[in-house]
């Protein structure tokens, strides 16, 4: 993968739960710290089982900041929008407006994907 200064994207596939988080969290560790400029996350595909999943968000939101980035969410689910409201996450967290649904699908606009690393990364 090249990096570009625009930043990274990376999409999630996969339920997002008390099982999958620790690898979860390695994965998105090693993607912020290796990277630079914001960072593009691909929810799409997600199923976000417990409260563990939005914590893996958060801590990731947490850790780009301290290295300078920014976590976007992208490509949600009206269910993991629902989640984040109820949580008031969506005040914390940055969504990315033009990908705020499903049907965007897991790569988003198709004019910024070219300027974007990409990853997939599996829950």
């Amino acid at each position: 993968m090249a990096s570009s200064a625009r930043g990274q994207e990376v999409t999630i596939e996969g339920p997002v739960d008390v099982r999958t988080a620790p690898d979860l969290r390695l994965a998105l560790h090693e993607v912020i710290s290796d990277g630079a400029g914001d960072l593009y996350v691909h929810l799409g595909d997600v199923e976000i089982g417990d409260s563990t999943g939005l914590g893996v968000l958060v801590e990731a939101h947490r850790r780009a900041r301290r290295e300078g980035r920014r976590l976007v969410l992208a490509s949600i689910t009206a269910r993991t929008d629902r989640l984040l409201r109820v949580s008031r996450l969506n005040r914390v967290l940055h969504l990315d407006p033009t990908c705020v649904d499903s049907t965007v699908g897991a790569r988003g606009n198709s004019d910024t994907a070219g300027t974007l690393e990409t990853a997939t990364l599996s829950a």
